[in-house]
């Protein structure tokens, strides 16, 4: 009888997108289990790569003849104890793979700490002995790493070693799952011991009678604790010889909150439309439904409050919950929410934590000894058993989608987990996705609103629109209307808190030259770079390209360099010139790059250390401050202006949610959008904080231009180092499509992506619109099978279903 494992190899190519089966050796037989990492050989040579259980079988030696015997390769090694991915797991990448068009392989790495991902190490070991080739690289040793020869540039001359039978070249495995540890000491004898070695050391030895006046105490400690008393490694390690004490490495988490103190909080006191919302979620947690509800709750109506009431219901039967959050919006606050309700029993992952975080966090999941996560998009994925609800907090947010392989959306994976675990899942927004409002009207998902803010003192803000094209003839500054710059003064004076809206971060949005008109352009990107003068330097926020600031025009010579655009840094200059006595807090991707920064700005700014917060959008939703009356956008446009067909919504989403910040408590809020388009309706509905009057107008819009939600879209994407490559290849499968779809499709392109080159690579798109086309999953795989073998040419093109970026 032999044992057999179906394996997913670490190898993301078409045609290894299956399972091969390995022999598992006897040494392993009681050890392999399904969802277990697995040390393989995979092709010819002496390649070992990392793959996946996903299956178990046995065969009889007359079920399998001679040759699957000779050809059939052994398990090397197991990478774990016990299975990293439940049937569960493995259930969800199935999915993925068939809706992402992704490999397996991929699929399954998406839902692992980046510790449980392996690494290759390629090593030469030296077969024969009396070769000159051992006096010239190994020396004493057997093996050395493929660095060492590549630096010597004696890759060409191993080769022909290899060819000769003089060295093996053999692929390593390595894993990073590295546990912390911490060394404590254990006493080995009795207190009676102790105290007789005690009387008989000299006088003259006081750490050696310290150390027995210590371990007399029968306590163990860490290594650190003796360390504080004077005593050192070295007197331990005696201590050890001796045979006093024994070392102990006992497993710890690296907890990212350990310096954090939480003040436990209870439930609060419910209105009628929370308390009516969470019986409604409650009851279909009770009959098993899953059940998806759609939130819909003004900005401060309790939504959160809500979450953790039903969390704590679900708590109380012995289930396990899931709290996603958009990564920009997982501020201390949401987190300090969950700890200060339910304090150990919280992990939280997200992109903030180092990886052995992340690891432990996840550990902390798998082995049950946490039951609510707390958690951005990957999170969806954490290995919780026996869910009993799932709660996706700002739906709507484009951050759920993953913008590289695989693309899955965040809703839909919580969606199908829901199913999975009969539990209801909540969708909750002020200002829900378009799509989902409608399947809510389509009666998919169940729709429950909260129209009142939670705090009865608290009032939505009154929202005024500033006209800048008639501001920009009356003001000094082009960044500050006078109503801000009065409202701000007022504010300063009362000591109340201002928050400053500007999506776009840098100094400046470009620089030109005035007499000829150049633009510093990219290198690698068809864009500009952009100006940053806290480093004094160019930087494009595409590849990251950096260089200094011109003096000159590099085109024409000329000193007539100027300064375009406004970005955060600028901002901040102009308002510490108009506002000299305020201080203010910058939050942008450049002032949150360092871990724990974004923490600890919105700590200050909390503790009114700061008067003015100026931002992007990430100060645009989940703060909840009561000194903040007064919330200024300063260009409403940035976004509205964009080529894609959901500008407007995500203007009136942004404008929605920042508005909200203001007036959360007893104080008034006031909100001042400036704007170059007043009458547009996504900034005038975004002032009466409308969203059914713009929803109904955005699906009469949508309706008219044949987009989504009545249509499905998907974008194929092709790149290439050379233009006309990625053009051809585009044209090619656009033939393709046409032939094998229905005449109702719609298809926009071949067209360049709006920024053609990025990062030395030119796009082509090709975007279809349709309503029903069964051939269509066929016709993509195919589409992307073929493409397999043009990769080497470095020809790639990518499937995105259901794209949330057109440009």
């Amino acid at each position: 009888m032999y044992e057999l494992a179906e394996v997913i190899v670490d190898v993301p190519t078409m045609q290894t997108d299956q399972p091969f089966t390995y022999l598992i050796p006897d040494s392993l037989r009681k050890v392999i289990a399904i969802g277990m990492r697995v040390e393989v050989p995979f092709g010819n040579g002496n390649r070992h790569v990392q793959g996946f259980v996903v299956g178990l079988k046995t065969s009889t030696s007359q079920q399998m003849d001679s040759l699957d015997l000779v050809s059939l390769k052994s398990i090397v090694r197991c990478l774990d104890l016990q299975p990293v991915l439940n049937q569960e797991l493995l259930a969800i990448a199935d999915y993925m793979q068939e809706v992402t068009y992704a490999f397996k392989i991929t699929c399954l790495q998406t839902m692992l700490p980046a510790l449980l991902k392996a690494n290759y190490d390629k090593e030469f070991h030296l077969l024969d002995e009396t070769h000159p080739i051992k006096a010239q690289f190994f020396k004493d040793r057997s093996v050395i790493d493929w660095q060492s020869v590549e630096q010597a540039q004696a890759l060409k001359q191993f080769k022909e070693l290899q060819a000769a039978g003089v060295v093996r070249l053999e692929y390593q495995v390595k894993t990073k799952n590295q546990v912390k540890t911490l060394r404590y000491v254990k006493p080995s004898l009795t207190s009676e011991e102790y105290q007789a070695l005690q009387a008989v050391q000299k006088k003259s030895a006081l750490r050696k009678i310290q150390l027995l006046q210590l371990l007399s105490e029968q306590k163990v400690h860490p290594v650190s604790f003796y360390k504080e008393q004077g005593i050192s490694t070295a007197h331990l390690n005696q201590g050890m010889d001796l045979g006093w004490l024994s070392f102990e490495e006992v497993e710890i988490y690296r907890d990212p909150y350990a310096a954090y103190e939480f003040t436990p909080t209870q439930a609060m006191q419910l209105n009628v439309q929370q308390q009516a919302a969470c019986q409604e979620i409650l009851q279909a947690n009770q009959n098993q439904q899953s059940q998806v509800f759609l939130l819909e709750g003004i900005t401060g109506s309790g939504k959160t409050e809500v979450y953790l009431q039903v969390i704590e219901q679900v708590l109380a039967k012995g289930q396990t919950a899931m709290m996603l959050v958009p990564e920009i919006a997982l501020t201390p606050q949401m987190v300090e929410r969950f700890k200060a309700r339910f304090s150990d029993r919280v992990a939280v992952l997200h992109s903030g934590l180092s990886q052995g975080e992340k690891y432990d966090e996840w550990r902390k999941i798998e082995r049950e000894e946490a039951q609510v996560v707390v958690g951005a998009r990957s999170a969806v994925f954490a290995p919780l058993k026996n869910i009993g609800v799932i709660v996706i907090d700002e739906e709507h947010e484009a951050s759920y989608k993953q913008d590289e392989t695989p693309r899955y959306h965040a809703r839909d994976i919580a969606i199908w987990r829901g199913k999975y675990h009969q539990c209801p899942v909540i969708l909750g927004s002020a200002t829900p996705s378009l799509e989902s409002r409608a399947r809510a009207q389509k009666k998919l998902y169940r729709l429950l609103t909260l129209t009142k803010r939670a705090n009865p003192l608290a009032q939505l803000p009154k929202v005024s629109i500033v006209d800048m094209r008639q501001e920009a003839n009356n003001s000094a500054t082009q960044t500050f209307s006078q109503v801000l710059q009065d409202k701000i003064h007022e504010r300063l004076n009362k000591h109340e808190q201002i928050v400053l809206l500007l999506n776009r971060r840098g100094y400046s949005s470009f620089v030109m030259c005035r007499d000829c008109g150049y633009v510093l352009p990219c290198p690698n990107c068809d864009i500009s770079l952009t100006l940053h003068m806290d480093v004094k330097r160019m930087r494009c926020h595409y590849c990251g390209h950096e260089e200094p600031i011109p003096r000159r025009c590099p085109s024409c010579g000329q000193d007539k360099i100027r300064y375009y655009g406004t970005g955060t840094q600028k901002v901040e200059e102009e308002a510490q010139q108009l506002f000299p006595e305020a201080k203010i807090i910058r939050m942008d991707v450049d002032t949150t790059r360092k871990k724990g920064a974004h923490e600890r700005l919105l700590k200050a700014f909390g503790e009114k250390k700061a008067d003015i917060l100026l931002g992007t959008q990430m100060i645009a939703k989940g703060l909840d401050f009561p000194d903040i009356t007064l919330v200024g956008v300063l260009n409403a446009d940035t976004s509205l202006n964009l080529p894609d067909f959901r500008s407007s919504e995500r203007t009136f989403q942004l404008l929605t949610q920042v508005s909200g910040r203001a007036g959360r408590a007893d104080k008034p809020g006031k909100v001042i959008i400036q704007t170059f388009n007043p009458t547009h309706h996504a900034i005038t509905l975004a002032q009466s904080q409308d969203y059914e009057a713009f929803y109904q107008q955005e699906m009469f819009i949508r309706h008219q231009s044949d987009y989504p939600p009545y249509y499905f879209t998907v974008k194929l994407t092709f790149s290439h180092e050379q233009e006309q490559k990625a053009a051809q290849k585009a044209f090619a499968v656009f033939q393709q499509l046409k032939q094998n779809l229905s005449p109702q499709s719609i298809f926009l392109g071949p067209t360049p992506s709006a920024i053609m080159r990025v990062k030395n690579r030119y796009y082509y798109q090709i975007v279809i619109k349709y309503k029903r086309e069964p051939q269509l999953a066929r016709v993509l795989r195919e589409i992307v099978y073929n493409s397999q073998l043009e990769q080497r040419q470095g020809l790639f093109v990518s499937v995105d279903y259901e794209p949330l970026q057109f440009i």
